[in-house]
């Protein structure tokens, strides 16, 4: 892979990761409201709608192995997006993304064809562990079970999102997959949210999580997967906890700690390690 290629992927992983600090700051404000499943179905529902606009995918001429793809994928997000803010519920935000990062980091070192690869996996964990911030004190076995989930269902994103972006043009696949997730998650939301969805300004807050958190970031990163293996996409997803760190810094003055700014730079460096053993090894192009 050149690294003309390259450089754009990443930057997509990039923005994609800002737009879901950004949206997540929201969702989690909408919880004592709309509850955490409610939330999950907002934000399914109104990424469905918007990507079948954009999109108009074709219902005939795929596989049966394609539609097993874009399923599977559709599975993977609801379960993903529901367990992940089940644990955020009793969990603080900063323990639950770096517990559920582990997942990609862990996807990184089993499709990795090279033992270097593993040092960038592990000099990322160790800055993930320095972003975690407080709250490792308040741990509780359903909120970390939750969060286990999550990361299992990260890790079986990146591999059907890969997967559906080879199998399907444009984002015809992630509309159908995000169209079948929203189903799933509707029964559930629906009890969570209650009379909560007969709010204006709550469904239209529930749009804009939509937007930040599920469109924008899945349909860049199912762009940039088909340009990057899933061992360096898989590292360049611990970026999310700096990203996170850093706007809470500019944005919101909160301060830094030695530590957390040491976690940073762990993991801008492993990003950079992989990105550049990626190009070395380019045959390196593990898929699903």
């Amino acid at each position: 892979m050149t690294g003309g290629a390259r450089g754009p992927a990443i930057a997509l992983v990039g923005v994609g990761l800002i737009c879901q600090e950004v949206g997540a700051s929201i969702a989690v404000r909408l919880f004592p409201q709309l509850g955490p499943l409610g939330m999950v179905m907002l934000r399914l529902v109104f990424s469905a709608l918007i990507l079948v606009i954009v999109a108009r995918p074709r219902l005939r001429g795929h596989s049966a192995a394609a539609w097993r793809s874009a399923l599977m994928l559709g599975g993977v997000l609801a379960l993903m997006n529901g367990a992940f803010y089940l644990a955020l519920r009793e969990l603080p935000l900063g323990v639950t993304v770096t517990i559920e990062v582990l997942g990609p980091i862990a996807l990184a070192v089993a499709t990795a064809r090279s033992r270097v690869a593993w040092l960038w996996a592990g000099l990322a964990v160790a800055g993930i562990l320095a972003l975690g911030g407080g709250g490792w004190d308040r741990l509780t076995v359903s909120g970390v079970l939750f969060a286990l989930i999550a990361a299992a269902s990260w890790a079986g994103y990146i591999l059907s999102s890969a997967r559906v972006g080879r199998e399907f043009a444009r984002l015809d696949g992630l509309a159908l997959a995000m169209a079948f997730g929203a189903l799933l998650s509707l029964p559930f939301g629906v009890v969570d949210a209650g009379a909560a969805l007969l709010r204006p300004e709550l469904v239209a807050l529930g749009a804009a999580v939509a937007v930040l958190s599920s469109t924008i970031p899945y349909a860049l990163e199912l762009i940039a997967l088909r340009r990057l293996s899933t061992a360096v996409f898989g590292i360049l997803m611990s970026l999310g906890p700096a990203i996170a760190s850093l706007a809470g810094f500019l944005l919101l003055g909160q301060h830094l700690s030695l530590l957390e700014v040491l976690g940073i730079a762990l993991v801008i460096v492993a990003s950079a390690g992989a990105v550049w053993a990626g190009r070395e090894r380019p045959s390196a192009e593990p898929v699903a």
